[in-house]
C-alpha cells in the first residue's frame, strides 16, 4: 500500500503488521474502510503466519466519522454498510493464522469491534475500551455485541453496549475480553514479541485450533468432537508435524522449528 494510506501492511518475516494511521484520531471513514478492505484482501491472498493489528497516534481510534451515517439515504443503505462491516470482521476471524490486536490507548467502536474479531486482544495498562454507539441512537453493527457475548457472556455485553461507558484494560482482562495487559512503556515490544512467537509456531496446527473452536461455537462440544478427528488427523500429513515428532524423539521436547508447511 502507498505511503500515507490510512492503513498499511508491512511484512516482517512471517508476521504481517497492519497499522492504522489516519490522524488525528483514526476515525472510521470511507478512506479507512477502503484501506481496511484492501489490507484484509492482501492477507487473504498471501497469508502470513501471524497478523498484528496496531495503531499509530495518541488513540487507537476515537470512533466513527458521524458524517458517514449522515450521508446514508435510509434503511437499505445502512443495512448494506453494516453487512459490509460484519463481513470484514468475519474475514479477519477466518484468516488461517493467529491474529493479534494491540490496543495501546483509547479504543472505541469499530476498532474495538475489529479487536474482538481477532484471536487475541492485548492492551496497555492505560488503554480504555468502549462501544459508545448509543450516543447517536445506534447499536454496534460490526459484530462487536455478539463477539463480546462470546468472550464475556450476554450480561457483560449488555452492560458495555447499553451503558456506553469506557472500561479499563484490567477490568476487561478480568472479564475475559482482553487476553493480556502490559505496562505502557513495554507494550509495543511485548505485542510484537507475542506475535513473533505465534508466527514461528506450527501455523497449520494454529489454523486447526481455530477450526475446532468454530465448530464448537457452531454446534457445541459434540459437533467439535465429531469433527476434531478429521481436523487434527490432517495435521499428520504436514511437514511441520512430521519434523516435530522426529525432533522430539531424537532431541527431546521444545527443539523443533516450524515452517508453516
Amino acid at each position: 500500500m502507498s505511503a500515507g494510506a490510512p492503513i498499511t501492511v508491512q511484512r516482517d518475516g512471517g508476521i504481517a503488521v497492519v497499522t492504522i494511521d489516519s490522524p488525528p484520531v483514526n476515525l472510521y471513514d470511507v478512506a479507512l474502510h477502503e484501506g481496511l478492505e484492501q489490507a484484509i484482501g492482501e492477507l487473504e491472498r498471501s497469508a502470513p503466519r501471524a497478523v498484528l493489528f496496531r495503531a499509530e497516534g495518541r488513540v487507537v481510534s476515537g470512533g466513527v466519522d458521524v458524517s458517514v451515517f449522515a450521508a446514508l439515504s435510509g434503511r437499505q443503505a445502512a443495512a448494506e454498510l453494516f453487512d459490509g462491516l460484519v463481513s470484514l470482521g468475519r474475514r479477519v476471524d477466518l484468516l488461517p493464522c493467529p491474529t493479534v490486536f494491540a490496543a495501546h490507548a483509547l479504543c472505541l467502536t469499530w476498532a474495538f469491534e475489529l479487536a474482538l474479531a481477532c484471536d487475541l486482544i492485548l492492551a496497555a495498562q492505560s488503554a480504555r475500551f468502549g462501544l459508545v454507539e448509543r450516543v447517536i441512537g445506534l447499536t454496534p453493527a460490526m459484530g462487536g455485541t455478539q463477539r463480546l457475548a462470546e468472550r464475556a457472556g450476554t450480561a457483560r455485553a449488555r452492560e458495555l453496549v447499553m451503558t456506553g461507558e469506557l472500561f479499563g484494560a484490567e477490568t476487561l482482562e478480568r472479564w475475559n475480553v482482553v487476553n493480556r495487559v502490559y505496562p505502557d512503556a513495554e507494550f509495543d515490544a511485548a505485542a510484537r514479541e507475542l506475535a513473533t512467537s505465534l508466527a514461528i509456531g506450527p501455523t497449520l496446527a494454529h489454523a486447526a485450533t481455530k477450526r475446532v473452536l468454530r465448530d464448537y461455537l457452531e454446534g457445541g462440544v459434540e459437533l467439535a468432537n465429531d469433527r476434531v478427528g478429521d481436523v487434527a488427523g490432517a495435521l499428520f500429513e504436514t511437514e511441520d508435524l512430521q519434523h516435530a515428532v522426529r525432533s522430539f524423539l531424537e532431541h527431546g521436547p521444545g527443539r523443533a522449528t516450524f515452517e508453516g508447511r
